[in-house]
């Protein structure tokens, strides 16, 4: 979690230096969702997301040069530098992207897990979206057929209270969004996402649902974003009272305070996790900024989908 937060904070100041070119949505403040669901799955299942996914991608194990390298648009990143912030993605790690079309990973996702179930595999297909995207018709679409199907898929969503610059609850009848599932028997909870230990137990339980065959389950973790929607976003549709608020209940800070209180780390510990952190973050920019941007050549390379794809091969 620190380190994606160190991380998330260098990308930031990459930007600034204009090292990073186009859109750049930081993960500070929801670092507890995604580690809490790398936690509780396993290596082997997908993990589809939306744009907002660095954090995401490196939970998965995507080294942090790559990812900072595709930032860039480097040859040496992790979609070589054609990807940048919003579509990461790597088979290696069965991460599935990063997707810059608002809700367009739900369906992506759902179909993941039919493809988990036609192949009878013992995974599950974690599909992750924000708040905005849970006023997609694409949702509603996809929780039927999981349903009908009994998908084993876990579906996701990161509620950090504003798609983009308006709230929930100014564009949504129902805030309660996990109460949506609802509507399709598909069994739902709300999760604290500023709390790891919280996160994890969930999507343990959620996870173990849909590997057993009972079908989709819907998670809505409460989180927030600490940052604009974006780096162009100076967010002045919320108070700073507000984000202060939020920052009281750091996901980082609970952790450590918790570590600290039952006596499982000490202060030296986390001393040196800083040190080890930001040896990491700038070896991964000096990679980045000594790697060569794409060849004109590489212009048609990964235009349609490779054979060696996980659902096409037989």
């Amino acid at each position: 979690m620190l380190a994606v937060r160190r991380m998330e904070e260098k990308a930031a100041q990459l930007y600034t230096q204009q090292k990073i070119r186009g859109f750049l949505h930081l993960y500070i403040g929801q670092e507890a969702v995604g580690m809490g669901i790398e936690a509780a799955i396993r290596p082997e299942d997908y993990v589809i997301t939306g744009y907002r996914e660095h954090g995401n991608a490196y939970f998965r194990g995507i080294p942090m040069r790559e990812i900072l390298a595709e930032l860039m648009g480097k040859a040496t990143g992790c979609s070589r530098g054609k990807g940048g912030s919003m579509h990461m993605f790597s088979t290696a790690k069965r991460f599935l992207g990063g997707h810059g079309i608002v809700g367009g990973q739900i369906g992506l996702g759902t179909g993941a897990a039919f493809a988990i179930q036609y192949r009878q595999e013992d995974l599950i297909s974690v599909t992750m979206f924000g708040d905005g995207a849970a006023r997609q018709g694409i949702l509603h679409e996809c929780f039927n057929m999981a349903m009908l199907w009994k998908l084993p898929v876990v579906y996701v969503c990161e509620n950090n209270q504003y798609a983009m610059g308006t709230s929930v609850s100014r564009s949504s009848n129902v805030t309660e969004i996990y109460r949506i599932a609802c509507a399709y028997d598909m069994p739902s909870e709300p999760v604290d996402g500023m709390d790891v230990r919280v996160v994890y137990e969930a999507m343990k339980r959620a996870a173990e649902h849909a590997r057993s065959g009972k079908g989709p389950y819907f998670l809505e973790i409460l989180t927030y974003r600490y940052r604009g929607h974006s780096m162009s976003d100076p967010a002045k549709y919320r108070t700073r009272e507000e984000v202060e608020q939020y920052k009281e209940k750091d996901p980082i800070a609970r952790l450590q305070s918790y570590l600290y209180e039952s006596n499982l780390a000490t202060p030296e510990e986390f001393d040196r996790i800083e040190e080890e952190i930001a040896a990491e973050v700038a070896e991964a920019v000096a990679f980045a900024e000594a790697s060569p941007y794409p060849s004109a050549e590489q212009l048609y390379e990964d235009v349609y989908v490779q054979s060696d794809y996980p659902f096409l091969r037989e």
